[in-house]
């Protein structure tokens, strides 16, 4: 019995040997990787400082000061390695270090740092879109975006952006949608402006295509967003290739108040008393031939419809 009794006495002081010199191992290590973290060497750092913590675990009661020492810096050693990387331009190995940052982060309750790096996800993605969308990559500008979107749904400026590299990959109800969410979310002026051109281009298209109802429509919606006098000038043109000259009057007059010194205010002038002339009010024909007779190239056939009158 008393032999035993030494044998357990022997067991337990060689356990705490052995405690104190892997408590010990724990240390230095945990030192050797605060050294490495002063010399910016982050990613030495965090390997240290991990294997510290297996080892600080392993001593139980004895390694608990150096359990939370290590849990409080490794999170914020992982967002210095995920800023090293954006620096660096990796813009994926960014992200996927900031998740990681984040799910450590909070697993030991460091909340200040797990914030700070869900803060920076989507400001990497903006700029990873923003290099998509310079580059005229479309589509995959649009789902980085996205990305950006469901972490941030009142971001304008992603929205917007959004909406440009739909619109470019030719998805026009999705670009109109963008558009209309940056324009809720701050960004009304350039959002507006945006979808104005937009649609002032799609009622070219329509135009071209003789498709004048809704070269019409598009020419409106272009017109009510940033009063673009071209929108009124389409909008007439469409009207009249659709048979619709009252209409086609109505733009063109418009156009005209608005931009009555453009380079052709004396042909459209010209249409107008031509529409005018066919429609028999010839008082309304002559006011619009006079306007344009000193046109380069209408002004003689002005001149001659005036007589004619």
């Amino acid at each position: 019995m008393k032999k035993l009794l030494v044998s357990i006495a022997a067991l337990f002081a060689a356990a705490a040997m052995l405690s104190a010199q892997s408590m010990a191992e724990a240390t230095e290590t945990a030192q050797l990787a605060n050294e490495s973290l002063g010399a910016g060497n982050y990613e030495t750092a965090l390997a240290g400082f991990q294997e510290a913590l297996k080892m600080a675990e392993a001593c139980g009661d004895e390694g608990i000061e150096l359990v939370a020492t290590c849990k409080d810096i490794i999170p914020k050693t992982m967002n210095a390695i995920a800023k090293q990387l954006l620096q660096d331009d990796k813009l994926d190995e960014a992200i996927a270090k900031l998740g990681e940052t984040v799910a450590v982060a909070n697993e030991y309750g460091d909340e200040e740092t797990a914030e700070k790096a869900q803060n920076l996800i989507p400001q990497v993605y903006m700029k990873k879109a923003g290099g998509q969308l310079n580059a005229k990559e479309f589509e995959a500008a649009a789902e980085t975006y996205a990305k950006v979107l469901e972490l941030q749904p009142a971001n304008g400026v992603a929205a917007l952006r959004y909406g440009m590299a739909l619109e470019n990959a030719n998805k026009d109800a999705e670009a109109i949608e963008a558009y209309k969410l940056a324009a809720a979310n701050g960004q009304e002026k350039n959002a507006n402006s945006q979808l104005g051109k937009f649609y002032l281009k799609r009622s070219v298209e329509n135009l071209k295509a003789k498709k004048y109802a809704d070269a019409v429509n598009d020419a409106n919606a272009s017109f009510e967003l940033v009063s673009n006098p071209q929108a009124l000038q389409v909008a007439g043109q469409a009207s009249q290739l659709g048979g619709k000259n009252t209409e086609a009057i109505k733009y063109f007059e418009q156009y005209l108040e608005a931009a009555p010194n453009a380079k052709n205010a004396g042909q459209i002038a010209y249409t107008v008393g031509a529409l005018y002339q066919q429609a028999k009010n010839n008082a309304k024909a002559k006011e619009f031939f006079s306007k344009a007779v000193s046109d380069p190239k209408y002004g003689a056939d002005a001149q001659k419809a005036l007589k004619a009158l």
